[in-house]
């Protein structure tokens, strides 16, 4: 009997445990430069942020700055080759206030090489649609380099171009929409076949009175592609039904 035990509790184990784990990624905020420490209610989320109020990792002050052309955020400034189009900035407003407020990112976060964070985002599934209106909306808009992570002239203490660095249309700097969604933040994100309401892909745009699709996104991807099932939850628990009945 005790040898029949231990072999169950085996069988469960690997089950249990990445239940577990997969549940520590969800419902977390990275560490990074603004974020909060844990997600929860924020009232007054501005502007497009405003999606993430009733579970956020933004402060209200966050998310007027994520709004602003050259804010305290990170000093950027997105028209370094001219007046970068409202319609694309709208983009990159929602793309920040995506990784400043969004709770459900635990899956792909990773170890960031840099002073002003411990972690950082890493290949985040984005659905088709998101990757490929962004690029429709910006792909007139002008820029100098491709990966917009490292590499400015900082000495004015915002971002410059690189001298030499020429500025072109996005549609020839990223020519594709899975170039820009992939290489302009160093891979924090993956373009994807999937679709809005797949579940198999971060949406950067919802209708928050439908409720937060990127919930179950971070639950399908954070326990191995699929919620554990009913006949590993009844291996873990066979075990304590054949103790209590000894």
């Amino acid at each position: 009997m005790a040898a029949l035990l231990a072999l169950l509790v085996l069988l469960a184990w690997p089950a249990a445990t990445s239940a577990v784990t997969g549940d520590s990624l969800l419902n977390v905020c990275m560490d990074a430069k603004h974020h909060k420490t844990e997600p929860g209610p924020e009232g007054q989320l501005y502007g497009q942020c405003v999606l993430w109020k009733d579970n956020a990792c933004c402060t209200a002050n966050t998310s007027l700055e994520a709004h602003q052309d050259q804010s305290y955020l990170y000093n950027f400034n997105w028209d370094h080759c001219g007046v970068m189009p409202e319609k694309c900035k709208r983009h990159f407003i929602q793309d920040t206030c995506l990784y400043e407020c969004s709770p459900n990112l635990g899956p792909w976060i990773d170890q960031a090489d840099s002073s002003w964070r411990k972690e950082r985002i890493r290949d985040v599934p984005l659905c088709q649609e998101d990757c490929e209106q962004w690029w429709e909306d910006c792909q007139d808009a002008v820029t100098c380099k491709v990966n917009w992570h490292k590499g400015w002239n900082w000495t004015t203490g915002t971002n410059q171009c690189p001298k030499g660095a020429m500025c072109q249309r996005f549609k020839f700097v990223f020519p594709t929409a899975a170039a820009l969604c992939e290489q302009i933040w160093s891979g924090s994100y993956r373009y994807t076949s999937h679709h809005r309401g797949s579940g198999r892909c971060i949406q950067m745009w919802f209708d928050p009175a439908q409720g937060n699709p990127n919930v179950a996104v971070a639950q399908y991807y954070a326990r191995g592609s699929a919620p554990p099932n009913s006949f590993s939850i009844l291996l873990f628990l066979l075990p304590l039904t054949l103790l209590a009945l000894l």
